[in-house]
């Protein structure tokens, strides 16, 4: 599974969110106000399950990750 942002986020840019894919399956998870998936395609129920486990895990650094980028 990779997890990366796209280098252009919208103007104005979007809160932060990070994006997932795994194959053909992608999904986009919003980090605030709680870590929750914003949308998801080929993605089961349980994948997003885990995809939000793994986000929650890891938010503070992607959280950093997003400011180092967009800053």
């Amino acid at each position: 599974m990779r997890f990366f942002f796209y280098s252009n986020e919208g103007d104005p840019r979007e809160p932060v969110h990070i994006h997932a894919q795994l194959g053909a399956s992608v999904a986009k998870i919003w980090l605030y106000p709680v870590v929750r998936v914003a949308s998801s395609s080929g993605f089961s129920a349980k994948d997003q399950a885990t995809l939000t486990a793994v986000v929650e895990q890891n938010r503070e650094l992607i959280e950093e990750r997003w400011n180092e980028r967009f800053s």
